[in-house]
């Protein structure tokens, strides 16, 4: 989601180019993978393989790539098997980070966090030690191109199940439980209304504002864990200037 949003995660800017698009076909490849493991290849019995193939289908992957995917997991092109692991730590100033990866070898991922965190000038901490300062929500970001219609996709919105709306530039951002997700995307898009993503994202409940040296430091740390190959998510409460890359 944005970065600049009053419930934003402030995530890093995101890489551009081939390269870049193959690493997300490769994420929600692992998350379809696990998916289809927990609950089965049939997307209308199974609602987080659903909406995966509807992320996929947002970052534009294609139809063969994720059908692909889906048998590989159901085990009918082979069989790996992925663990869902999470690790907490600190950046530079205080900042807490988590980091949500997908893994079919820990010992090797736990080595890796390890590394770039005591690399980077972070510190490795324990499960809990910063999750508790972020709320998991459902943020769907939907296209805005009307303000005079704002007042009414507000009340659409949160007649279904929306927590909180907000009207920004382009975009409307609205947080819903992750559970009514799929609910509220669908009902937007019903209404003619063009939603641009739609996921589970870790809100800050407070940021920490760093400048300078330190906002580079805490940058490079984020990039080194989004580049590593076992790693989906990197959330984090630094809120930084927007010229740091």
């Amino acid at each position: 989601m944005s970065g600049h949003s009053k419930w934003a995660n402030i995530k890093h800017k995101k890489e551009k180019g081939d390269a870049a698009k193959a690493k997300i076909f490769t994420k929600i490849g692992r998350e379809i993978a696990v998916a289809v493991k927990l609950g089965g290849s049939d997307p209308n019995s199974n609602p987080k393989l659903r909406d995966l193939i509807v992320k996929a289908r947002d970052n534009n992957i294609p139809n063969d790539n994720i059908i692909r995917s889906i048998k590989k997991a159901a085990g009918e092109l082979g069989n790996v098997n992925y663990e869902e692991i999470t690790y907490e730590g600190y950046s530079v100033g205080g900042v807490a980070v988590i980091v949500d990866t997908l893994t079919d070898n820990k010992n090797r991922t736990a080595g890796d966090m390890r590394h770039i965190f005591d690399k980077y000038g972070g510190s490795l901490g324990t499960v809990g030690c910063v999750s508790f300062m972020f709320d998991t929500k459902g943020v769907v970001i939907a296209q805005r191109e009307d303000e005079q219609k704002d007042d009414d996709i507000m009340l659409l919105a949160i007649d279904n199940g929306a927590d909180d709306f907000l009207a920004e530039d382009d975009q409307y951002e609205i947080l819903t439980d992750p559970t009514n997700l799929h609910n509220l995307r669908t009902s937007l898009e019903e209404a003619g209304i063009k939603v641009i993503s739609a996921e589970i994202d870790k809100i800050p409940q407070n940021t920490i504002k760093v400048e300078g040296e330190a906002a580079e430091k805490v940058q490079n740390l984020i990039d080194k864990l989004d580049e590593n190959d076992d790693v989906q998510n990197v959330y984090h409460n630094a809120e930084m200037p927007e010229d740091v890359e």
